[in-house]
C-alpha cells in the first residue's frame, strides 16, 4: 500500500484536493475533520481542562479556543501536545484498517506534515499550492479571519516555496478545478502504475 501525504499552506486548497482523491475512490484520511470529530468527543474534556471555558456542552467551542491559543506559542504548544496523539491514533487505526482491506492507495491528508515531522509517516508527498495573492483571497474571505490571524498563521507555516521543494508532486489549484482534478488523476496513475 503507498501512503501518499497531502498538505499545503492555509488556503492553497488542500480540502478541495482531498475530496478529488476520495471522488476518484482513495481512500482519504482528513486530520481536519477528524480535529473536529475530537472536539466534539474524546478530546474535549482534555482541552476544557488545559483551557477552562472554551467548551460548551462538551463540545470545545473553537471561537473560544482561537481567542487562548492564538499569539501564545506556550498555549498552542500545551494544545498541540492534547490534539497530535489523538489525531495520528486516528490515522493510525485508518491506515491499519485499509492496509488489512488491501487498499493499493491511501492519502493522509495533513495539514502540518512538515511542521509535525510527518515526512517518514507517508511515501510520498502531494503539495497542494497557489499564488499568494489567490491564497490571501481565499483566507481572507473566511468568516472572522483578519490580516493579523493570516500573518500569524503564516508565521507558524513552513514556506509555500519550501514545501515545493520538498514534495514529490506539487498541484496548483490556482489553475483551476479541471486543471487540478487533471493532476489528482495523474498523480493516481502514476502511483498505481508502480
Amino acid at each position: 500500500m503507498i501512503v501518499l501525504g497531502l498538505t499545503g499552506s492555509i488556503g492553497m486548497g488542500k480540502s478541495t484536493t482531498a475530496k478529488m482523491f476520495a471522488d476518484a475512490g482513495v481512500p482519504v484520511h482528513d486530520s481536519d475533520e477528524t480535529v473536529h470529530r475530537l472536539y466534539s468527543g474524546k478530546a474535549a474534556p482534555l482541552v476544557e481542562a488545559a483551557f477552562p471555558g472554551t467548551t460548551v456542552s462538551g463540545v470545545v467551542d473553537r471561537a473560544k479556543l482561537g481567542a487562548r491559543v492564538l499569539g501564545d506559542a506556550a498555549a498552542l504548544k500545551t494544545l498541540e501536545t492534547i490534539i497530535h496523539p489523538l489525531v495520528r491514533a486516528d490515522a493510525d487505526a485508518f491506515l491499519a484498517r485499509h492496509r488489512d482491506a488491501g487498499a493499493p492507495l491511501i492519502v493522509l491528508d495533513i495539514p502540518l506534515l512538515f511542521e509535525t515531522g510527518g515526512r517518514n509517516r507517508v511515501d510520498k508527498v502531494v503539495v497542494v499550492t497557489a499564488p499568494a495573492e489567490v491564497q490571501r483571497a481565499r483566507v481572507l474571505a473566511r468568516p472572522g479571519m483578519s490580516e493579523e490571524k493570516l500573518v500569524a498563521i503564516l508565521a507558524k507555516q513552513v514556506p509555500d516555496a519550501e514545501k515545493r521543494r520538498l514534495a514529490d508532486f506539487v498541484i496548483d489549484t490556482g489553475e483551476g478545478m479541471d486543471a487540478a482534478r487533471a493532476a489528482v488523476d495523474a498523480i493516481i496513475a502514476e502511483l498505481s502504475a508502480r
